[in-house]
């Protein structure tokens, strides 16, 4: 089962296809968020959903919203995917699934990513949450009506 909404998302720290390292709590500090959860880069479902996430991330950035994709592929083979794809976020290598598990999107016995999508907002509390392994697109379309509906509106 996902976090819940109003919990506080873990802070972590992964490497990242910037060449950096991302911090969550430094990077984002009073910055909402996306953070989704995909199985596996190159993978039909993983590639669209990557791509409706790129196609719709000028409506997220009216929010200052950035979107962060986790899966447990490193991240020569994540630079590969973004530069095939034109992905416009930054994708996160969790290889050891530390942060995908303290984000409960592990799935059982496989140890494999669920996919599941977490809106945070500036305090890095969960706003909303979305989890559907098929049906990549439900995650976009979930994320555009919270964030319409005011999920992370400033208070």
């Amino acid at each position: 089962m996902a976090l819940k909404v109003g919990d506080k998302a873990p802070d972590f720290t992964l490497p990242s296809t910037s060449g950096k390292d991302f911090n969550l709590y430094n990077d984002r500090k009073d910055k909402p968020c996306i953070i989704y959860f995909y199985p596996k880069d190159f993978t039909p479902g993983c590639t669209a959903e990557a791509c409706d996430f790129r196609d719709n991330i000028e409506f997220f950035k009216q929010f200052d919203i950035d979107v962060l994709g986790v899966s447990r592929d490193d991240v020569a083979t994540h630079n590969k995917f973004k530069a095939k794809h034109n992905l416009p976020f930054e994708l996160l290598a969790d290889v050891d699934g530390g942060v995908t598990k303290a984000y409960k999107a592990t799935l059982p016995l496989v140890g494999m990513s669920k996919r599941i999508t977490y809106l945070l907002d500036k305090d890095q509390k969960v706003a909303a949450v979305f989890e559907k392994l098929f049906g990549a697109k439900a995650h976009i379309q979930n994320m555009i009506e919270k964030v319409k509906g005011g999920a992370v509106a400033e208070s």
